[in-house]
């Protein structure tokens, strides 16, 4: 009997691909479709051009890829609704966060509470799945290391640095991680893409999602306006305190920011360095005062691991003695040796380095890398 595999598939290449990978390899596959939004159901008018402009709304168009790759490639396509799951896990914590003037990253929590927990759970459950796959450039390599009777999975790079997705599945449990194969983890976009010619698939140059997680590209200014009213107040330049301009909500913009804030008259470019969402104020420093956007260290609170805690402890403290913890805290940031302190039950840390850190934005994600592994992460406060 083959090992049965439900890949997430998007109507993108990259899952189109993996699908196309695992069959290739011997698996029996089926795809799964998810549609986690509903503008009309969920009030997304504003920011939404394309909500009456297109003859057919984007997810509907990526589900008729997706149907027709499946078709092409010979698997069964199942297709399932999570808006509910998606509003209550996801996009309230995003709303929640954005009040409190914080930055959010929403493809971190979709990660863990739909693609890795609602999918996961009608996948094993209904479809009888012995395994999921998602084409995230990601890797799983079983370690020889043992816990609890079981081989522990290790979540490491992808070899295509450029778009590794590790940060993004920074807060997966190791239940998660060891049900979950990663076809695109050892080879590169380029070469996605040309497999995808080679196989003839219609979306070998379909662009690449982008915009907020399942919702996709949005005016975010007016995007927000449709959940979160605007609040006015004053841009002072930190250093003068002099009021420079004025703004619609200190949500809509975040720490190192320098576009769109409509500073006229200013000889200098500025870049949002600090907010103060009790007060309504938006403090920012100039191109030759940019101080204000470094920090000496980071604390990480919520800390999450990919790893049972005793696995790692030991990566820890080999990083520790080699000086080779690493983190980002943003997608594509090239990683960052760093110091670091953690608390007694390693659910918060202290983090230093050698350099400063630049723009760091209270409620964005940290990951912790050692030797291309990463070992979870937790939220910037």
């Amino acid at each position: 009997m083959k090992t049965r595999v439900v890949v997430g598939m998007s109507g993108g290449v990259d899952s189109a691909v993996s699908a196309l990978l695992l069959k290739e390899a011997g698996y029996e596959v089926i795809g799964l479709f998810m549609r986690n939004w509903d503008s009309q159901l969920n009030n997304d008018i504003k920011g939404n051009s394309k909500l009456r402009t297109e003859e057919i709304c984007p997810q509907e168009q990526d589900y008729n890829d997706a149907l027709a790759i499946s078709k092409k490639i010979g698997i069964k396509l199942e297709r399932i609704d999570f808006i509910k799951e998606y509003w209550d896990y996801v996009f309230a914590y995003f709303l929640k966060e954005y009040k409190r003037g914080r930055t959010p990253n929403p493809d971190i929590l979709c990660n863990r509470f739909i693609k890795f927990d609602a999918f996961s759970k009608y996948a094993f459950g209904e479809l009888k799945a012995d395994y999921i796959a998602m084409g995230h450039y990601a890797k799983t390599v079983v370690s020889d290391e043992v816990y609890d009777n079981k081989k522990v999975v290790l979540l490491k790079s992808a070899i295509d640095q450029n778009k590794d997705q590790t940060y993004f599945l920074s807060q997966l449990e190791q239940s998660q991680i060891a049900k979950t194969l990663f076809p695109l983890g050892d080879i590169s976009k380029k070469e996605v893409r040309q497999i995808a010619k080679d196989n003839d698939f219609l979306i070998a140059d379909k662009k690449d999602s982008t915009g907020i997680c399942f919702i996709g590209e949005r005016d975010f200014k007016e995007f927000l306006e449709n959940y979160i009213p605007n609040q006015p107040g004053d841009i002072l330049d930190i250093d003068s305190l002099k009021k420079l301009g004025t703004h619609v909500g200190t949500m809509y913009y975040t720490i190192g920011q320098s576009k769109g804030l409509n500073l006229g008259g200013q000889s200098e470019r500025h870049y949002v360095c600090k907010k103060d969402v009790v007060n309504k104020i938006i403090y920012v420093c100039s191109e030759t005062n940019k101080k204000h956007l470094f920090s000496d260290k980071i604390k990480v609170e919520d800390i999450h691991y990919t790893l049972p805690l005793d696995i790692v402890k030991k990566y820890l403290e080999k990083a520790k003695i080699n000086n080779e913890l690493e983190i980002r805290f943003r997608h594509r940031q090239k990683l960052m040796t760093v110091n670091s302190q953690f608390s007694i039950d390693y659910k918060k840390a202290t983090i230093s380095s050698a350099n400063p850190f630049k723009a760091v934005a209270s409620g964005q994600a940290l990951a912790f890398y050692y030797q291309n592994i990463c070992l979870g992460g937790g939220f910037i406060v």
